[in-house]
This record gives C-alpha cells, structure tokens and sequence, in this order.
C-alpha cells in the first residue's frame, strides 16, 4: 500500500489488547471530504458510483455507501486546501457522558467553544481536544439537537464517534434518515462498504500503541513489521498509521499528520474492469515519472511479499477524484493481508 516503505519481511503475528476495552468500536461509519467544489464533487461520486443522498447537513451532502447506514460526506473546505476532514468511527452504547469520560482518561480536554466543526473546514481545538456539537434542525439534526463527538489525535487528526446506527440525520442517535434521494445517474461501478483508511503521522508506533490503547485494537496484518494494520470492529475494515514518506493525497503542504486516503469495497474485483469505467469516466492513466498524483488520475501499486502481500504482487487501485484526493478501491473481502484479493490475513 505504501510506496514509501522501505523492502522488509513480514511479522505473520495477530494480538488482541488484553481486557474489554472501555469504548469498543464496530467499524468505518463515514469519511467526509472538504472539497473547493460540493456540487461538483456530489455528480462526480453520483455519475461514477450512483451513490444515493442518505441525509443532508446544511451545507454537506451525504452519499450513501452499499445498504447504508455507511456514508461518504462532502462538505465545503472553505478558504482551506481541499483535504480528506475526517474519519467517523461508529462504537458500542453511544452515550456522550460515557465516552467523554473514558477520553478524558486518555488526556483529552472538552472545548466545546473550538472554532468549526469536523464536517465543515476542521476541528480548531488542537491536539487532545474533544468538542460536543449539538447539530439542530437547521443541518437536518433533531429538535431537541444530536449529539455529535468529534476528538483530534495526539497528531491532531480529526475522529468522530457516533453509534452504530447513525446515518447523519436526525434523531437522537443522528439515525433517522427519510428515504434516500435517488442518485440521477445509475454510476458505472457499484460500492459496498467502507474498507480502510491510511493516515501518515510522524511516529507510527506512537499512533499505534494509541488507538490500541483507546479502543482495544487487535492487528490483523503486516505490511512489514513496523506496519501493522488496525481491525477496526467488522469484516476486513481497518485504519493505518504510517511513518515517513511524503504525502500521496495529491498536495505537497499536506501535513505529515493527515489522511492519506479512503478505500471502498466493491464486488468482484478485477483491475481491468475497474480501470476500463475509470477512463470510461474520464479518469486517465497517472503519467510516467509523475510525484504526487494530480486530478483524475488512476493507478496500481503492486504489494509484494516483503510487505505482505502475494508472491506475484497484490494489486491495489487507486484513484484522484476532482480535488486530487486519493481514493483506493478494493475487493470486499480484502483485508490488507495477501492473496490476489489481499483477502489473507493471519
């Protein structure tokens, strides 16, 4: 997955953290996008993937991902640099007290006052700052308000956590949604869930030693011994820390601290297929030689044995939407181990 990781041999071990972990999370709910154009960027994810409104926000669109409740936000970066914003995490027994509680544990500080919100423009707080964001009616939130639970990371990487159910609508879990808006074209591919998400932070083994610490992680494969992928609650879902290397999301002033990329599953994966709807769309070849990958662009790395992943490469796609954000799309069933899929995991 990681270009920039240097030829190692993979470590086939998987641990659990020891106990039941305070907050226990279930897997991937969304990922929101800040984008320099929403219209744009909506009939660009609605004409490639024929993705359905699951709710709206105000401003920000949510589109959603297979069955649902899983949804890809869009929403405004405003003044800011196109960016992938945030990542929600969907957990157990969702209750603000609780997990307010258990962060402040963790050396979290409630600012409540931070400027913005993760769905619009950046959670302003800093580092080890959590913030409580009552949406009302006004963004399609409840009468009485929805509770939403955003936190930044020791790398000041923007996490939400919601419950299980929530699909960004109303209600006091944000889990009522009215029926989906048809999406006005059919999309040329066809998307099930959520499969991972990569943030390249300064110190990997930190991060790791983090979320595990927080959530009671287990990992479930090796991209090399120092890259450990993260279950992340269901299925093959999982998050990744890694260190060093540049970023790939299309933006050199990208922070070391940031989302690198999203990755959606689809059925029955076949590159040839994949690619040939990407340049049906308009999607073009990335160019020989070319650093980070501009706008509309689509590619495939090769993962080899030494970072876990088959013996003749386990391909992986990748693609730019408008903004130049990175967007992997793989098999269901892939995990990030190896097997042609990536489906092998320990």
């Amino acid at each position: 997955m990681l270009l920039s990781l240097p030829a190692m041999v993979m470590t086939p071990r998987l641990f659990e953290q020891p106990g039941t972990p305070p907050i226990r999370m279930r897997g991937i709910n969304h990922v929101t996008l800040s984008v320099s154009d929403t219209r744009r960027t909506v009939e660009f994810y609605q004409g490639l993937f024929g993705m359905p409104v699951a709710s709206r926000q105000g401003m920000t669109t949510n589109l959603r991902i297979g069955d649902g409740p899983q949804f890809l936000g869009i929403s405004s970066a405003g003044s800011s640099q196109p960016n992938i914003n945030h990542i929600c995490l969907s957990v157990d027994d969702f209750n603000i007290d609780r997990i307010t509680r258990v962060l402040g544990q963790h050396g979290f500080t409630r600012n409540d006052a931070a400027p913005g919100n993760a769905g619009g423009g950046g959670f302003g707080g800093g580092p080890m700052q959590m913030r409580v964001r009552i949406r009302g009616p006004e963004a399609g939130g409840a009468k009485d308000g929805t509770p939403e639970l955003y936190f930044s990371d020791p790398d000041g990487i923007v996490f939400q956590l919601q419950d299980s159910r929530y699909c960004g609508g109303a209600g006091p879990l944000g889990d009522v949604c009215s029926t989906a808006e048809p999406s006005p074209k059919k999309g040329l591919l066809s998307l099930r869930g959520w499969s991972h998400c990569t943030m390249f932070v300064p110190d990997a083994s930190r991060s790791n030693k983090f979320y595990q610490d927080l959530f009671g992680l287990r990992v479930q494969a090796y991209q090399g011994p120092a890259a450990p992928l993260l279950s992340a609650g269901k299925g093959g879902e999982f998050v990744m820390f890694a260190g060093g290397g540049g970023p790939r999301g299309g933006n050199s002033s990208t922070p070391r601290g940031a989302i690198n990329h999203l990755c959606m599953s689809v059925e029955d994966f076949n590159p040839e297929t994949v690619i040939k709807a990407l340049e049906n769309y308009g999607i073009k070849p990335r160019p020989a030689g070319q650093g980070a990958p501009g706008p509309l662009v689509h590619y495939i790395s090769l993962r080899t044995e030494n970072r876990g992943g088959a013996k003749q490469g386990t391909p992986e796609l990748y693609f730019t939407d408008p903004d130049g954000l990175l967007i992997q799309l793989q098999d269901t069933k892939y995990c990030g181990g190896a097997g042609i899929l990536g489906d092998v995991c320990a």
